[in-house]
């Protein structure tokens, strides 16, 4: 029973870490595209910080707590294609860890890329979600 457990919170907080995912760099082209230092860019700050503390912070840590917990339940660790899934969520984290970063830069008036190189970026986690859930489903090796 407890598999069920971890498996359904799990995905549930998969869920809510990728919608923060998807919607964090939309915040960004809209904030970009807001007058620098107007209310606008202000209320995108704030938008982009309260994404982060009240969505995307507690959902990373969840499901990491929780994907490390079904791994060790499962004995996924000695599987190959855990190893894949494992390296796509840490790349997937390191995203997130720049995503956060690049907030930051937006905050104090950076904008290093452009809306169109930020549309872009916004597709990341939508490809490695796509290549997760054939490693977990398929499992191929």
């Amino acid at each position: 029973m407890i598999y069920a457990w971890l498996k359904a919170g799990h995905i549930l907080f998969v869920i809510f870490w990728m919608a923060g995912l998807f919607m964090l760099p939309r915040y960004f082209v809209y904030h970009q595209e807001a007058a620098q230092g107007s209310d606008e860019a202000a209320r995108w700050t704030d938008r982009e910080r309260k994404l982060q503390k009240i969505i995307l912070l507690p959902s990373i840590i969840v499901v990491w707590v929780l994907g490390l917990a079904l791994a060790w339940v499962t004995g996924a660790f000695s599987q190959g294609w855990f190893h894949a899934k494992f390296l796509l969520v840490l790349l997937l984290s390191g995203y997130h860890g720049w995503l956060v970063g690049y907030g930051k830069k937006l905050a104090h008036g950076e904008t290093p890329l452009d809306g169109r190189k930020l549309r872009m970026l916004n597709e990341v986690p939508g490809i490695v979600a796509a290549f997760v859930v054939i490693l977990v489903v398929v499992r191929p090796f």
